[in-house]
């Protein structure tokens, strides 16, 4: 496999070329314009020649696409930006594909994302991929955008597209932004000898967590045995409340802590559940998830320890 992979340096890219690498394929690991060192190939999801740039050097097979805008609350900041980045990049992506004219033309496997279903009655639990889209923040209605730019693009011009709706990933050294993390490394300090205080946003909400790596091995399973112009859920199709998983991280960082809730943390819009099915994924491809969640929490926690005690 020749992969171009975009977002390269973020926390799902860099885990997604290591496992591209160790199994040999060629890889073009791509970053942004504001990413430092020389280890990724520029390009800009603004900038359509930077793209083609890419495709020339790369000569891919397949393109994951992951460059994103990926923080909703981000998202609630700055919705314009995020509709840039995450709809109006993807489309950039597309047409310098389309231009790069290969046959036949390479696969992207897009990185999408559960929110595009946004808030779902209780009837519609697990989320399937024939739902309609109910975005209820920006970040979703880019990603919702990008998805039927994509797909249009299959269906206009035969482009190889394969839409991967991630529910929430986790794993070893995600930034602070997302809950796991944040709940992780404040234990870490906790247990660094910090003071025994961690701040919450609301934990009522149930999540459908996955492992990284996990969620890397079904992108590869997409971009070899996915059907094009189809949307797979990448999920364990299990719910859990971010308060299990804050009272088992407790658990197994075994330092005593007081919890208090920050209003600074709390989402306005927020979504309190969300869950998936991921037949439609296994029966096409076989994967299944293998990572359990507590190993999950155990190695995001032995990561952000590591961090501390460096």
């Amino acid at each position: 496999m020749r992969a171009l992979v975009t977002g390269a340096s973020g926390f799902v890219g860099r885990y997604l070329v290591s496992a591209l690498r160790q199994q040999g394929d060629e890889v073009l690991a791509c970053g942004g314009p504001h990413d430092d060192g020389s280890d990724f190939f520029p390009i800009d999801l603004a900038d359509s020649l930077s793209l083609r740039a890419a495709l020339e050097a790369a000569r891919p097979n397949v393109i994951f696409h992951l460059a994103a805008q990926t923080f909703v609350p981000e998202s609630l900041r700055s919705p314009i930006e995020t509709f840039e980045i995450n709809a109006l990049g993807s489309a950039r992506l597309a047409e310098a594909v389309r231009a790069y004219d290969a046959d036949p033309s390479p696969r992207i496997v897009f990185a999408g994302s559960a929110e595009v279903y946004g808030v779902r009655d209780a009837n519609e639990y697990p989320l399937r991929e024939s739902l309609d889209l109910r975005p209820a923040n920006p970040y979703g209605a880019s990603k919702a955008a990008a998805e039927a730019f994509l797909l249009s693009g299959a269906r206009s011009f035969g482009l190889d597209v394969v839409v991967a709706r991630a529910f929430n990933h986790i794993g070893p050294n995600q930034s602070e932004r997302f809950v796991v993390a944040s709940f992780a490394a404040q234990l870490a300090r906790i247990a660094g000898g910090g003071e025994p205080q961690m701040y919450v946003g609301g934990l009522s909400s149930a999540r459908d967590f996955l492992d990284v790596r996990d969620v890397v091995e079904a992108y590869l399973a997409l971009a070899r045995r996915g059907e094009g112009a189809q949307v797979y859920n990448v999920c364990s199709g299990r719910a859990v409340t971010i308060r299990d998983v804050l009272r088992e991280l407790i658990s197994i960082a075994r330092v005593p802590v007081e919890v208090r809730e920050d209003p600074q943390r709390l989402r306005a819009s927020e979504i309190p559940l969300s869950v998936g099915s991921p037949e439609k994924l296994s029966k096409t491809t076989g994967w299944q998830p293998k990572i359990p969640l507590d190993r999950s929490l155990r190695d995001i926690y032995a990561a952000a320890l590591a961090t501390v005690s460096t």
